[in-house]
C-alpha cells in the first residue's frame, strides 16, 4: 500500500510560477524546477554545480503528448547551458541532485537510463532522446543506492505535474468501472487520481470524423506511434492500460471525434459519469 509522505516546495522569489526548490522528508535528494524564461537566474543556483539528472519538458508540435528529454551531467549546469542554446522545444527543466553530493557520474548515468526506460514503457510522452542510453556497470551496492534515489524522485514528479514516467496503476476497490460504445467499437475504463484510465483490450475507431478537432487526431497519431493503439482488423486495440488527462480526452481518442466524456462513459446500470458524480455529491 502507498505510504504518506511530505514534499516541501520552496519558492525563493515568491512567484509560484517561478523557480521552485523541492525537498522530500527523510531524503538527501533535492529537486529544482526552472521555467526556461528564468534559466539565466536558475543556473546560478548551487544545485546546478552538482552531479545530477534532469528532464526537459515542452509541448510537441507533432502530437498531443508532451515532448521530453532526459539527461545527466557532472555537473548539470554545462549540459543545461548547451540545451538552452540548442534545444528549442523545452519550456521547463526538472533537475534532481543530492544535497550531500554523494551522486557520481555512474549513478546519474544509471538514473538517466532508468528514466528513459520508464518513459518509453509508459508511452505518455514523445521522447526527444535520439539514443536510448544503456545501464552502466555498477556494483550491487551502487545500483541499490541509485534505485533508492530514483524511487524517491519518482514520488516527486507527479506532485510537480509530470506523470510521464508512470503507467496506470491498479484500480482501487472503489473505482467505478465504466463502459462506452460507438462507431463500431467498445471500451472500458475508470477514473483515477491521475485522470481517466482506458483499460487494455479496449477498442478504438480506425479513423477520425471530418469534424474532429486537430488535437484529437494528433493524440491518436501519437498513441499509434507509441504502440498504445495497435491495428486489430477493422479497428484499433489498446495494448495497455493508459491514463488520459480527462474522461473527454479518453472518449475522444476512442471514438475519433470530439465528445463529452462525462456523458459518454456509463456504468452498467446506464447512468453516465456525470450522473454518478452528481449522486455522490448529494450523499
Amino acid at each position: 500500500m502507498p505510504k504518506p509522505y511530505t514534499i516541501k516546495i520552496f519558492v525563493p522569489a515568491g512567484d509560484p510560477e517561478g523557480i521552485r526548490i523541492i525537498e522530500k522528508s527523510n531524503w538527501s535528494g533535492a529537486g529544482l524546477v526552472i521555467p526556461r524564461a528564468l534559466f539565466g537566474e536558475g543556473k546560478q543556483r548551487k544545485e546546478m554545480a552538482r552531479t545530477g539528472v534532469y528532464v526537459l519538458v515542452g509541448p510537441s508540435e507533432e502530437s498531443g503528448l508532451p515532448r521530453v528529454y532526459v539527461g545527466e551531467g557532472d555537473p548539470i549546469r554545462p549540459r543545461l547551458e548547451q540545451h538552452a542554446a540548442k534545444k528549442d522545444f523545452w519550456t521547463t527543466c526538472f533537475a534532481f541532485t543530492s544535497k550531500d553530493e554523494n551522486l557520481n557520474k555512474a549513478h546519474v548515468q544509471y538514473l538517466e537510463a532508468r528514466l528513459v526506460n520508464l518513459a518509453t514503457g509508459a508511452k505518455r510522452c514523445t521522447l526527444d532522446n535520439e539514443k536510448i542510453p544503456s545501464l552502466p556497470s555498477l556494483s550491487e551496492s551502487d545500483a541499490a543506492e541509485a534505485e533508492a534515489f530514483l524511487e524517491e524522485a519518482l514520488m516527486c514528479f507527479p506532485v510537480l505535474g509530470l506523470g510521464v514516467f508512470s503507467t496506470a496503476g491498479t484500480p482501487t476497490s472503489s473505482a467505478q468501472q465504466l463502459w462506452m460504445s460507438g462507431r463500431g467499437v467498445k471500451a472500458q475504463g475508470y477514473e483515477s487520481a491521475e485522470g481517466f484510465v482506458v483499460r487494455a483490450g479496449s477498442e478504438a475507431a480506425p479513423d477520425e470524423v471530418k469534424s474532429c478537432f486537430p488535437y484529437v487526431s494528433e493524440l491518436r497519431a501519437a498513441l499509434v506511434n507509441n504502440g498504445v493503439l495497435k491495428s486489430a482488423g477493422t479497428r484499433y486495440s489498446f495494448t495497455q492500460n493508459y491514463v488520459f488527462p480527462s474522461p473527454s480526452s479518453a472518449a475522444s481518442a476512442v471514438l475519433g471525434r470530439s465528445v463529452n466524456g462525462r456523458d459518454a462513459w456509463r456504468a452498467k446500470d446506464g447512468r453516465t459519469l456525470n450522473e454518478l458524480q452528481a449522486t455522490d455529491a448529494k450523499e
